[in-house]
């Protein structure tokens, strides 16, 4: 594909078909009974798997972030959606629980991985001058992922079965993934890095290296880690919450998931627009005030219909605008030139905030208690963003 012809928005056209592929992995769950039915798995070997493969995922972005800077995002991009695809079709052939592992957990997971980051600072380098509002675009497609295929995934599994469902998704992703694949190219010149706007000068383009010697990137990483924690936590816990907490009838308490992902997409997209016009720390702080608020709501308060879906909406709103801001951040930060590396290096504190969230959940004794944790970790975070400051070449 030639480069000087290319218009930058058929690069934003194969980043969401890309993300949109890979953002399928949160359908996880729509696997989850066909598999205990067929196969005669226990729920927690078969959940288990999600959580292999979004761990995975984020290991595997401090790789492909390094990777894509070196040999391009397009070829990157192109290994992620084979591996991606690849696992899916595996997945059908797998009749062990450790296959399943391997297969989706596994491979598929770090098919996501390598794709992850190649969206996003691809795009940051066509669109310098609205880096909040192309962000959101290409990481809320993520998030629209679960929406666009669920349907599908579900004809797949009732009418063809779970191991054939995999079968088909593996062929339609790798496809439509290869194809997304193919626009991710850079700009014809450096013309990003630095980037191009008044108030966000980058002084240095910093390296791995150097970016985890300054102050500024432990601040980002905990306030990361922190902002992550509450989305993930009710992310996969919705329907419990539900009918735990607020007593909703199972049906009920499901449309939390639908409710989730509108408004994590949402946020991707809105948040970072306003970022582009507030400040991208601004709205950090402010997104970390309505996600305390939102958590306080639950831990403190005796849920009905409306409470439950106006906090899980904030909470997921807010989430979706975390995972939007902070790549940006990282970018004005450390520079555009490393964004796929730094990056993925920053990006951890997803993959540890996915762990830890069941962890607290054990040791606290409860959801409630739990959300009264999480709420202090938004306050500390909040506090944090008083903090941050650019870095100079200063070292810890």
């Amino acid at each position: 594909m030639n480069k000087k012809a290319i218009n930058r928005w058929f690069v934003v056209l194969g980043a969401v078909l890309l993300q949109m592929c890979i953002g399928a992995i949160y359908t996880w769950s729509l696997f989850n009974q066909p598999l205990m039915d067929k196969f005669n798995w226990e729920s927690n070997e078969v959940v288990l798997t999600y959580s292999i493969a979004i761990f995975v995922f984020a290991f595997a972005t401090i790789f492909s972030g390094r990777l894509q800077d070196k040999i391009g995002p397009r070829k990157i991009a192109t290994i992620g959606a084979i591996l991606y695809g690849g696992g899916l079709i595996l997945a059908s052939t797998a009749t062990s629980i450790i296959q399943l592992y391997l297969y989706y957990g596994i491979i598929a997971g770090s098919g996501v991985g390598f794709a992850y980051v190649c969206p996003l600072s691809t795009c940051v380098k066509w669109f310098p001058e609205k880096k909040g509002f192309i962000t959101g675009i290409a990481v809320g497609a993520f998030g629209l992922g679960s929406l666009v295929f669920k349907s599908l995934i579900e004809y797949f599994i009732e009418n063809s079965g779970v191991s054939s469902a995999f079968l088909y998704l593996g062929i339609i992703y790798t496809a439509l993934g290869l194809i997304g694949a193919q626009f991710l190219i850079l700009p014809p010149t450096e013309n990003s890095s630095p980037l191009e706007s008044s108030n966000t000068v980058v002084k240095q383009e910093f390296k791995v290296g150097e970016m985890i010697k300054t102050k500024s990137f432990y601040i980002i990483w905990i306030m990361y880690f922190f902002g992550c924690m509450s989305g993930l936590l009710v992310i996969g816990l919705a329907k419990d919450i539900g009918i735990q907490l607020a007593g909703l009838k199972a049906s009920a308490a499901a449309n939390a998931v639908a409710m989730i992902a509108l408004f994590n997409a949402g946020g991707r997209l809105i948040w970072g627009t306003l970022s582009d016009k507030l400040g991208r720390i601004r709205v950090v702080t402010i997104m970390f005030i309505i996600t305390a608020i939102s958590m306080i709501i639950m831990s403190v308060t005796t849920l009905n219909y409306i409470t439950f879906f106006a906090s899980l909406a904030g909470i997921a709103f807010c989430f979706g605008g975390f995972l939007a801001v902070f790549p940006t951040i990282t970018g004005e930060f450390f520079g555009i030139k490393n964004l796929g590396a730094n990056y993925g290096i920053v990006y951890q504190a997803y993959g540890l905030a996915a762990l830890a969230g069941p962890i607290i959940v054990a040791g606290a004794g409860g959801l409630k208690p739990t959300f009264l944790i999480a709420a202090l970790l938004a306050v500390l975070g909040a506090a944090l963003t008083f903090m941050v400051k650019r870095p100079e070449v200063d070292s810890i």
